[in-house]
């Protein structure tokens, strides 16, 4: 149920849309003037206020200038009996989400609110997001050692199906991502987070195991049962009985060995080499992989039978280059972890480096922002890093973005912003958000402009 304050002097209005609203489940309070409104706001969780220009004590604006400081999280919707455009203006720049001319249709209220609803909604859902986020992370940095870094939607929703899947302990996942973006990572957070967390985490690079030794490897076997097998051994299904058996580039299984390795996901039993005897095993499955699956299915290089028993439930990573806005907080976080390690008495970095950064595409994705810090932190002589630390990147986008252009002798500044604009969406493949970001504007201020400009994207 939604919480909603009617601040308005004229009691007919107040009780009018006080029973219209109350007929829709809406929680109403009603105030007529700006202390009792404060007085309500001090005890209650209020989410919509509808709010009048004139008032006595101070007017809607100074009462909206108030609310957004003290109660940032209230959407206000402003009304007023007296057509000011002046004050429409005033009032949006201070936050107000609509602004209503008296008379107006109940109905139009409605509608308002019923937006400001989703809006909120939306709001708690992203907040309880990030408070899971900020929980998970704490406990994967203590128990883990590594924690994931980034406060944007698209890292957040990673988490979030971290957290869900673990629940699911039986399950398997299969985690895709560029090579660099913390695959092995959130395979670790997803097994701690489970009931399976007391057991083995075994990781397995499958590109890097042999057909000869594969069985022998995944399987163990028996002593005696071929040259060289001095004593029987364990294969990884036994070691991470229990636990969870992290099988990295999985799609570098040879073919001939998939059938064998789907046979004992089916049957969840396996035999050593040169045993009588099945094992029973209790073992969850994490794949991961930075290839093409597809092109992996189509070429036959990948089992479909055996892609479906994997991908029971899948997560995407995305590359770095898709949530930019976490670059300023993983700087700050291999600074600090970094300099420790080193023993260098590096303590930040200055703000320009921020948009450096930010320009470039990292191909390495977190791995390579990680090791391009710790180069510099050896490199710099200072206690601030800056861009001179990171030369050997060379020259980025963004620097090339602000670069003066020898043919424009006349300081136009349209011209030169359209320029600008015209060189940020080349950068980015003509995309939109990409080019905002480069620009570091909103993506509604960069239509804005393309209308301005006459820019045709």
């Amino acid at each position: 149920m939604l919480n909603i304050l009617v601040l308005d002097d004229e009691k007919v209005f107040r009780d009018e849309i006080t029973e219209f609203l109350e007929n829709d489940n809406f929680k109403v309070f009603s105030a007529e003037k700006p202390s009792e409104a404060f007085s309500i706001l001090e005890i209650n969780e209020i989410d919509v206020m509808i709010l009048d220009l004139r008032l006595p004590e101070m007017d809607g604006i100074q009462v909206l200038q108030k609310v957004r400081q003290a109660w940032p999280d209230i959407e206000v919707i402003m009304i007023t009996g007296h057509g000011d455009m002046d004050a429409v203006i005033q009032a949006m720049r201070n936050g107000a989400v609509e602004f209503f001319p008296k008379p107006f249709r109940l109905l139009d209220m409605k509608a308002a609110i019923q937006r400001t609803k989703r809006f909120i909604n939306l709001n708690h859902r992203l907040k309880e997001i990030k408070q899971s986020y900020n929980f998970l992370s704490k406990e994967l940095r203590e128990n883990v050692g590594y924690e994931i870094i980034g406060n944007s939607n698209a890292i957040r929703q990673v988490v979030d199906l971290m957290s869900r899947v673990a629940k699911a302990d039986s399950t398997s996942v299969l985690i895709t991502g560029e090579s660099g973006t913390g695959k092995e990572l959130v395979a670790r957070g997803i097994h701690f987070l489970s009931n399976r967390n007391s057991a083995y985490f075994h990781a397995v690079n499958c590109s890097a195991i042999p057909d000869t030794l594969f069985e022998s490897e995944f399987f163990g076997h028996k002593k005696g049962s071929f040259t060289g097998a001095t004593e029987d051994k364990e294969g990884w299904f036994e070691i991470a009985h229990g636990g969870t058996l992290f099988l990295d580039e999985v799609v570098e299984i040879q073919p001939n060995m998939q059938s064998k390795l789907l046979r004992v996901l089916e049957e969840r039993k396996i035999r050593r080499i040169g045993a009588a005897n099945d094992i029973p095993v209790d073992v969850r499955i994490i794949a991961a992989t930075n290839q093409n699956i597809k092109k992996f299915l189509e070429e036959g290089k990948l089992r479909n039978d055996l892609y479906f028993r994997l991908n029971s439930f899948e997560i995407n990573i995305p590359p770095l280059r898709e949530r930019r806005e976490d670059i300023p907080e993983l700087l700050n976080y291999y600074v600090k972890i970094l300099s420790t390690k080193l023993n260098r008495k590096v303590k930040g970095f200055e703000a320009s480096l921020i948009r450096r950064l930010q320009s470039y595409d990292f191909p390495g994705n977190v791995r390579e922002l990680r090791n391009m810090v710790e180069r510099a932190i050896i490199l710099s002589d200072n206690e601030t890093l800056t861009i001179k630390d990171f030369a050997f990147m060379g020259i980025s986008d963004m620097e090339e973005l602000f670069l003066p252009e020898p043919e424009l002798e006349i300081f136009d500044l349209d011209e030169i912003e359209k320029r600008v604009i015209l060189k940020a969406l080349e950068r980015s493949g003509y995309k939109k958000t990409e080019a905002a970001q480069l620009l570091n504007i909103t993506r509604q201020a960069l239509d804005r402009r393309l209308e301005k400009y006459d820019i045709d994207v």
